[in-house]
């Protein structure tokens, strides 16, 4: 009897770290699982160049912009579900889905999927609305998105997201870490 239950143990705890696995390497999910698409960025920026940027943007955002990010917001402290797209749990590319979604813009569900929409633009172009795109395993592989919510005087460009581990909140791209994963923006409006 104790083998059997060392048995269940060990597959408990398989179960558990596949599944920690999976949240950790990817915040999207889709009913098809394999994807031979890759994402390829052709000039990935320095780290040190995306610090206090000298923005582009004027500070003015159209109506539907602004709407996208009302709706974005409603939705701050939302936890995090991996494959979730409802108020109840979000996943990153949920997330976007869902408040694009929620103004008649059709975005696909997978974040890699997400990044091939739109037009790349550069960082100091990017404005309130626009998409970026994170590798947060390392390497160039996009698994986490999120949606510009403001820039500020000094150029810090600032994204609302769903974080695994904070739910959805607000982040800026001098962090450390966001800044190291970034891979690069998309206009899809």
């Amino acid at each position: 009897m104790k083998i059997l239950n060392d048995k269940k143990l060990n597959l408990k705890t398989i179960h558990v770290l596949l599944i920690t696995s999976l949240i950790t390497v990817s915040c999207g999910s889709s009913k098809n699982a394999v994807s031979n698409k890759r994402t390829i960025t052709k000039s990935v920026p320095k780290a040190e160049n995306l610090r206090n940027l000298e923005s582009k943007f004027n500070g003015k955002i159209s109506g539907s912009i602004n709407e996208i990010l009302k709706d974005a917001e409603k939705y701050l402290g939302a936890p995090y579900k991996f494959g979730g797209n409802t108020s109840s749990g979000f996943d990153c590319s949920g997330f976007t889905l869902k408040v694009f979604e929620e103004n008649d813009y059709k975005l696909p569900r997978r974040s890699s999927d997400q990044a091939e929409a739109g037009n790349t633009i550069d960082i100091k172009d990017v404005k309130p609305g626009d998409l970026l795109f994170f590798a947060t395993a390392g390497g160039t592989r996009v698994s986490h998105v999120g949606i510009v919510h403001d820039i500020g005087n000094d150029g810090e460009v600032k994204f609302i997201h769903a974080s695994t581990t904070k739910g959805v909140i607000i982040s800026s791209l001098n962090e450390k870490y966001w800044n190291k994963a970034y891979l690069h923006a998309k206009r899809v409006l």
